[in-house]
C-alpha cells in the first residue's frame, strides 16, 4: 500500500484493490457518483465483473443506505455479488454532521466476500485518503503555475504592445518589479527542458529577471532581465545571466539584445531574437546583438508624420458591433502578425480563420496589399514608428525638417536612413559578397518564399534553404523564422534604389 501511495496514487490503489477483491473497486461522492473507478479516469468507462449487476446503480443505492443510517461503514449483498462501502477519511471528519459529506471507497466483489478483505480496505482508508489529498494540492499547484505564468505572458504582451502603465498594474502582483532599462534575452531550450532551463535561469541572477515561457515557440524562454545583466560580486556584476545559462545548460542556445528601455521591450526582443539566429550557428552558443540603429530611430520628423498618415484609418476605426475588434486591437494584430506571421494565432490565442478576417479588414482601412512584401514592410515600419517616443526622432544636427513626407520612398531618401541602410547591406557589399547579394536580392523579389527563391537561382529548395542560413551569420539577423529582418532588408534595399 505505501508503494504504490508513493508510485501510483489514487489510481494504483484502486487498481491494487480491485484485483483484490476480483471486482470493482471505485471512490463516489455522498451523492452517489462515481468520481474514479478501478484505475479508469473519472469521466471514462467503469470496469466491473462481466455478470455483475448495474455497479453505478449499486453504489449509488448503497450511499443513499449509509447516509440514512448514519453508518461508518456499510455491506449490502445482491445476487452473486457484496457492495462494501467505507467514508474515507479527512478534514471534513472533525465535525460528525460533514461525515455525511465525505467521499467514499467502494467495493464491489463476488460472495462470499474473502477472508479479510473488510481489514484490507479499513488499512487502506487512510493512505488512499492522503493520495487524494496530495493530488488535489497538485492540481490547485498547477493551476496556480498556469495563472502565475499566463499572467507574465499577459504582461510580456502588454510590454510589446507598448501599454507600459498597464504592465506595471498588473505585474504589481508577481515578482520580480519590471526592472528599467532592459536587455531581452532568447533562450533556446533543449528538448522539453523549458522548465528547467527557467529554473537554472532563476537561479543564475537571483530571481531579478522576468521570465516568461514564450506562446509562441515551445522552447523558447523570454528573459527581460535589468540592464547591467550580472549578479552583484564582480567588476560588473559578476557573470551576466545570459553567459551563466549558456554555460550551465548543455545544447541551450541564448541571444541578447541590445540595453534598451522598457517601453522599447519588441525591439529588445527583435534583436534578441536575430542574435539566437547567429549563437546557433557559434561553439559558444552564445550571442549578444551588434550595434545597429532602429530604422524607427533616423526616420525624423517627417517620417513620423508619414506614419500618422498612413496608420490613421487604423487607428481611428470604430467597429459597427461592440463585441468586434477596435482600432488598438486591430494595431495589436498588425504588429504581431508582421513578428510572428502564421504563429500570431498562439501569440494572440486567436482561430486562423478570426486572424485572417482581421488581415483583411486591416488591408482594407490602411489601402495595402498585406500579402506583398513591399506593404509589409511600410506596415511594419509605420508601426515601429509609433511605437518609438516622439522626441528621438529628431532631424540631424543642423538641418532643417519639412514638412510630412508623402509617400515611403521620399522616408528613405534622409541622409540619416540612407546611412543607416548602408550599415544593414554592408557586410554582403563586400567585393566578395556578390553570390549573397544576388541571393538576399532574390529572395526578397520572390516575397520572401524559397520556392520561387530557388527556381529564380536554378538551385534545389535546400540549397536555397542553406543560402540563407548562411546569409544570417553574416548579416547577424534571423531571415527564415520570425521575427524575420526581412523587413528591414527590402526597406535597406529599397532605400539604394530610390538613392541611385
Amino acid at each position: 500500500m505505501q508503494r504504490l501511495a508513493r508510485n501510483g496514487g489514487t489510481a494504483g490503489l484502486l487498481r491494487w484493490l480491485a484485483g483484490r477483491a476480483g471486482g470493482w473497486a471505485g471512490i463516489a461522492r455522498s451523492d452517489g457518483t462515481v468520481l474514479s473507478a478501478s484505475g479508469a479516469a473519472s469521466s471514462g468507462p467503469l470496469t466491473a465483473p462481466a455478470d455483475a449487476p448495474d455497479v453505478p446503480r449499486l453504489v449509488a443505492e448503497g450511499v443513499r443506505a449509509l447516509t440514512e443510517r448514519g453508518a461508518l461503514a456499510y455491506s449490502h449483498d445482491t445476487g452473486a455479488h457484496t457492495v462494501l462501502l467505507f467514508p474515507l477519511p479527512g478534514p471534513h471528519d472533525a465535525h460528525a454532521a460533514d461525515r455525511g459529506a465525505a467521499p467514499l471507497l467502494a467495493v464491489v466483489t463476488r460472495r462470499p466476500v474473502a477472508a479479510g478483505l473488510t481489514t484490507l480496505l479499513a488499512d487502506v482508508l487512510m493512505p488512499l485518503s492522503l493520495c487524494r489529498e496530495a493530488e488535489a494540492v497538485e492540481r490547485k499547484r498547477r493551476r496556480v503555475d498556469l495563472a502565475e505564468s499566463r499572467g507574465r505572458e499577459a504582461v510580456l504582451h502588454l510590454l510589446m504592445t507598448g501599454q507600459l502603465s498597464i504592465a506595471h498594474q498588473v505585474a504589481g502582483a508577481l515578482r520580480p518589479r519590471l526592472p528599467d532599462p532592459v536587455r531581452v534575452c532568447v533562450v533556446e531550450c533543449p528538448g522539453d527542458s523549458r522548465d528547467e532551463v527557467a529554473r537554472v535561469c532563476a537561479e543564475a541572477d537571483g530571481g531579478r529577471s522576468w521570465i516568461v515561457r514564450c506562446p509562441v515557440y515551445a522552447r523558447h524562454l523570454i528573459l527581460v532581465m535589468p540592464a547591467e545583466g550580472g549578479r552583484e560580486g564582480g567588476p560588473d556584476g559578476g557573470t551576466a545571466t545570459d553567459e551563466a545559462v549558456a554555460a550551465l545548460v548543455e545544447r541551450c542556445v541564448v541571444g541578447v539584445s541590445e540595453q534598451v528601455p522598457l517601453a522599447d521591450t519588441a525591439t529588445g526582443y527583435r534583436q534578441a531574437f536575430h542574435a539566437l539566429a547567429v549563437a546557433r550557428e557559434v561553439p559558444g552558443r552564445h550571442v549578444r546583438f551588434g550595434a545597429a540603429p532602429e530604422p524607427a530611430l533616423v526616420v525624423g520628423p517627417a517620417g513620423r508624420r508619414w506614419a500618422e498618415a498612413l496608420l490613421t484609418p487604423l487607428l481611428t476605426y470604430v467597429p459597427r458591433r461592440a463585441q468586434d475588434p477596435g482600432s488598438q486591437e486591430l494595431a495589436a494584430t498588425a504588429a504581431s502578425w508582421l513578428a510572428f506571421s502564421s504563429h500570431a494565432t498562439d501569440h494572440l490565442k486567436v482561430h486562423r480563420n478570426t486572424l485572417a478576417a482581421r488581415l483583411k479588414l486591416i488591408g482594407e482601412l490602411l489601402g495595402l496589399d498585406l500579402l506583398r512584401l513591399a506593404d509589409q514592410s511600410a506596415l511594419d515600419l509605420a508601426l515601429r514608428i509609433r511605437a518609438t517616443p516622439a522626441p528621438v526622432c529628431t532631424p540631424e544636427a543642423g538641418q532643417r525638417d519639412g514638412g510630412a513626407a508623402h509617400d515611403l520612398d521620399e522616408v528613405l531618401r534622409r541622409p540619416a536612413v540612407q546611412e543607416w541602410a548602408a550599415r544593414q547591406l554592408a557586410p554582403i557589399s563586400e567585393p566578395r559578397g556578390g553570390s549573397a547579394d544576388e541571393t538576399l536580392r532574390t529572395w526578397l523579389r520572390c516575397e520572401g518564399r524559397l520556392g520561387p527563391t530557388a527556381a529564380e537561382l536554378g538551385i534545389s529548395v535546400p540549397g536555397a534553404r542553406k543560402r540563407l542560413t548562411r546569409l544570417e551569420t553574416v548579416l547577424q539577423r534571423s531571415l527564415l523564422r520570425p521575427p524575420s529582418a526581412r523587413y528591414d532588408l527590402w526597406l535597406a534595399i529599397r532605400a539604394q534604389q530610390v538613392n541611385g
